[in-house]
């Protein structure tokens, strides 16, 4: 099994790049009658993904954290609406997933762009790991609240916002929540190879009702992701000059950044796909496991079927979510 997605993990020659933009990927495309959630809505690459589908037609459902915020974002934009939700706090999540069932009858997207990154060490719920709760556990479980809504559609895709993070850890399957010491950069790459395996394990579960999950690296591109790490910290990892203007190499635009997701939930050529890692507009290649991180690819751990079952039964197990079977 593992052979079928490292061979089905390469690129399949798509029109588009790194350079390309969310306008570019969209471009010609109606989304009239189609219905998408999506999350980190209020700013970034979230925003970015929202004000693309609702330029195509989609209405566009946004869970916020801040709902003020994001209805301020996207006050210029018709066929969006804002519904409360915190990502770490399970109540809000099965919250937000019924007032979502009770206005709309099917989900034909999920985008679960939003996500932080090297958070100082916070503890949530029972004492949960926050990155690995907000970026994993809480998108697991409003994913598996709104399968019958997905179910219902002809044919939905979640596409999940991983990132090249990924490649800093697998899965710390014998201490997930860092109870023996915390390191915020090894805390959100784990919660990057969940947001990974969590598409492949979701997308092997879904098919059978016409789901199908991607998993992707939207690129280096600052955001309000980086809003925890200090300016120093960003200066010394040459991603922005001392007035916080980006001058790392390869940085991207939030446009270019959402154009991988946009690309995911609305291209022809991952017709028939899923459970796979994409990049830059196109599936990605199995990365080796001392290749830098920078260099593109994915870790094999990170699209393992066997590594995506485990992570679906802890997961399970940790939310209480109705689990879904084929």
């Amino acid at each position: 099994m593992t052979t079928l997605t490292t061979t089905a993990q390469q690129p399949l020659g798509s029109p588009y790049s790194a350079s390309s933009t969310a306008e570019d990927v969209l471009a010609g495309l109606d989304l009239s009658g189609t219905t998408a959630v999506v999350t980190g809505g209020s700013s970034g690459l979230g925003l970015e993904t929202a004000r693309g589908l609702a330029a195509a037609g989609a209405r566009v459902v946004l869970p916020a954290r801040r709902p003020g915020t994001a209805r301020a974002a996207l006050a210029e934009l018709d066929r969006c609406e804002v519904v409360p939700m915190d990502l770490t706090d399970l109540d809000s999540v099965r919250a937000a997933a019924a007032r979502i069932a009770d206005s709309v009858d099917r989900i034909d997207l999920l985008m679960a762009v939003a996500g932080v990154m090297a958070t100082p060490e916070r503890r949530v719920g029972p004492g949960w790991e926050g990155q690995f709760t907000a970026n994993h556990l809480g998108h697991f479980a409003l994913t598996c609240a709104l399968h019958p809504l997905l179910a219902a559609a002809d044919g939905a895709r979640v596409v999940v916002n991983s990132s090249a993070g990924h490649a800093l850890t697998d899965i710390r399957w014998h201490d997930p929540h860092f109870r023996t010491g915390y390191d915020k950069w090894l805390a959100y790459g784990q919660s990057k190879t969940a947001n990974s395996l969590f598409a492949v394990g979701l997308d092997a579960l879904g098919r059978a009702d016409g789901i199908r999950a991607f998993a992707l690296h939207p690129g280096r591109i600052i955001t309000g992701l980086q809003r925890e790490m200090t300016l120093q910290e960003q200066i010394e990892r040459g991603w922005v000059d001392e007035h916080g203007t980006v001058i790392g190499a390869g940085f991207k635009t939030p446009s270019q950044g959402a154009a991988t997701g946009l690309w995911a939930a609305t291209s022809p050529l991952l017709d028939g796909h899923g459970g796979l890692y994409l990049e830059d507009c196109d599936v990605t290649r199995i990365s080796a496991p001392d290749e830098p991180m920078d260099d593109g690819g994915v870790r094999a751990y990170a699209v393992d079927p066997e590594a995506a079952a485990r992570l679906w039964d802890l997961s399970v197990a940790a939310t209480g979510a109705t689990p879904i079977t084929r």
